[in-house]
């Protein structure tokens, strides 16, 4: 026979569930906002200061570089000037290959890598970010517009939409911050960015097969089917591949430098070895007057600009926070949405695309020692110096070249350790990431972005709309409750059946647990009477994890404790939470589960119901 646990508390010490302080709707109100927006309460450095200190922290919040410039010197200048040289010599390559993957002209590509970042290291808070353009974001822009419209057939057309698109872009970035809703970019998950990052990365090689191989016809399209159809059709097109392919394994800048070099002292014929051609000195055009703020294409310029920003702001501040993390500093998320959001928008008017911060550069910065986001501008003068001077260089650099510059960047996006990570941990998350990475190889790289977004937004449902409920036994010796079947030694205890629920009680989920509640009931009856043990006579409700209830979850606890007294059982609530006592309180229902209706915890709610019993003559 389970005896019963040892309870300190007689009946009559039993501890009163209490009501949270009364509170008027706007002050209820006013708390949740701040906790929804400001949960990080990003004002509380105002406090009790004069408006001259309150000025010097405005500038602070809204501009970084007021926080460590005061401060700089020539040590930090040095690390900062040879990690910005460093990420300078990457930028440069794969800023022209990047263009090209966005089929956009090479140029805008090094344009991308001047002005952004130097509006970056002004706006923003973390110290290791490199800003430029990604491989991601380029092949997403490139794809959704290149869909619609041909880069080569309208070339004025698509760059104002790229330009266009990052307009929008950086305005949707920038509102996001703006309006701290930076949770959006959350349905991101990682799961579901390791599928889509290696589906986008398989597809961009594939698409680099063309420039390998020295193909003139090629398909357009970004599905894996008519990729490699393209190279079986179009196979007796390949040139001799040229071997410089391998000397991207050295460095990129380095396999550019000697591709050109060689290409130079060889002059082949065009078709032998295709070149980059002519790229115009100078500084970034102004391109304001070439956004698309009316037309037919409108809507796709603004679908590309929310999605491309959704994905480069994914992007920016999970490498932020990385290098943040190992620095131990903070990176403010929606900060960084803002920083991001209004380069862009900058970057649109100065013949930019979009940009964020970059993992592989980030990488370089870091490993070379970056003290602050001085790295970002010394990169950007190495850039304007190579636009002001040394743009002719580029002309016989091979496309080959950048090709294998492409696929050496984005190869690192397959990681294939962290996918068998998440198949050991949780094989919901396994699932998300390889629909994901099958979206983007099979369908398109934006449906393959929408499957991986329908994907977690189902995985929240599915928490919110099944919870977990668990039988709950006693911890022999204790009064602690857990989980029969996580704890052996967990016992019964004769007449009660103890759930617990492990969520909030909504409109979405309390015909489930009506149902699993009374599943659970049934099912402990007929092992009650399997094993001809006691009758059961209470069901006690364990609340400590209900954070939040709504009408129609207060609606199910009424019908709940009717349906259990027709059937002679009596429901007890334990532990409920503040505001979910309090609505408790406000419905009246709590009133008709009486005084042995509801306890602060498991324990007191068995022995002082015990002890009713074995009062009763």
């Amino acid at each position: 026979v389970v005896q019963l646990p040892n309870n300190p508390s007689s009946p009559t010490e039993l501890h009163r569930v209490c009501l949270p302080p009364k509170r008027s709707t706007l002050q209820k109100l006013k708390h949740r906002v701040a906790d929804i927006f400001f949960p990080d309460n990003p004002f509380h450095k105002f406090n009790n200061q004069t408006w001259l200190k309150k000025l010097i922290l405005t500038l602070e919040f809204l501009f970084p570089v007021f926080q460590w410039g005061p401060t700089y010197s020539l040590k930090l200048f040095r690390a900062d000037l040879i990690s910005g040289l460093t990420i300078a010599s990457l930028a440069i390559p794969q800023g022209i290959s990047y263009a090209k993957l966005a089929n956009l002209p090479p140029i805008i590509g090094l344009y991308s890598s001047f002005v952004p970042p130097l509006i970056y290291s002004i706006l923003g808070s973390s110290k290791h970010l490199a800003v430029g353009p990604v491989s991601i974001a380029s092949l997403v822009m490139g794809t959704m517009l290149s869909e619609v419209i041909s880069p080569t057939e309208e070339p004025i057309l698509y760059l104002k939409l790229a330009f266009t698109s990052t307009f929008f872009s950086g305005v949707f970035q920038a509102a996001l911050g703006f309006l701290r809703l930076g949770f959006v970019i959350d349905f991101l998950s990682k799961a579901t960015l390791i599928g889509f990052m290696a589906g986008a990365a398989v597809i961009v090689s594939l698409q680099q097969l063309k420039g390998l191989l020295g193909m003139v016809h090629f398909t357009n399209q970004m599905q894996i089917i008519p990729v490699l159809s393209s190279v079986l059709k179009y196979k007796n097109e390949s040139a001799k591949r040229p071997k410089l392919f391998w000397l991207s394994a050295a460095a990129p800048l380095t396999s550019v430098i000697l591709s050109t070099i060689i290409v130079f002292a060889i002059k082949p014929k065009p078709q032998r070895i295709p070149i980059i051609g002519y790229l115009p000195k100078g500084l970034n055009p102004p391109s304001a007057n070439m956004l698309y703020f009316s037309g037919a294409y409108l809507g796709l310029a603004i679908k590309t600009g929310i999605v491309s920003g959704i994905l480069a702001l994914t992007e920016g501040i999970a490498v932020g926070r990385t290098f943040a993390t190992l620095n131990n500093y903070q990176v403010d998320g929606n900060k960084e949405m803002m920083a991001i959001g209004l380069m862009n928008m900058a970057g649109s008017c100065s013949s930019c695309y979009v940009t964020t911060g970059s993992f592989s550069r980030s990488a370089v910065n870091y490993n070379a020692g970056a003290k602050t986001a001085i790295s970002n501008v010394v990169m950007a003068s190495a850039v304007l110096i190579t636009l002001l001077f040394l743009m002719p260089l580029f002309h016989y650099t091979p496309t080959v070249i950048l090709a294998a510059i492409i696929i050496t960047a984005v190869i690192g996006l397959i990681d294939y350790q962290a996918a068998i990570h998440l198949w050991k941990v949780d094989k919901l998350d396994f699932l998300a990431c390889v629909c994901s990475f099958f979206g983007v190889l099979f369908v398109s790289v934006p449906l393959g972005l929408a499957i991986a977004v329908g994907i977690s937004v189902f995985k929240i449902l599915l928490h919110v709309t099944r919870p977990n409920t668990n039988v709950l036994g006693n911890i022999p010796g204790t009064q602690t409750y857990q989980s029969l079947g996580r704890y052996r030694e967990a016992m019964r205890i004769p007449s009660f059946l103890i759930l617990a629920i492990e969520s909030p009680i909504y409109f979405a989920n309390s015909t489930y647990l009506q149902e699993r509640i009374l599943r659970w009931v049934r099912e402990e009856e007929e092992r009650l009477k399997a094993n001809n043990d006691s009758i059961m006579k209470c069901v006690i409700l364990d609340m400590s994890a209900v954070t939040a209830i709504d009408t129609s979850g207060i609606e199910l606890l009424g019908e709940l404790r009717k349906m259990l007294e027709r059937m002679s059982l009596q429901l007890v609530l334990a532990n409920p939470a503040g505001n979910v006592m309090e609505k408790l309180h406000l419905s009246k229902v709590i009133e008709s589960f009486g005084s042995q209706g509801l306890y602060l915890t498991v324990g007191e709610a068995i022995a002082d119901i015990s002890s009713s019993w074995k009062a009763q003559p």
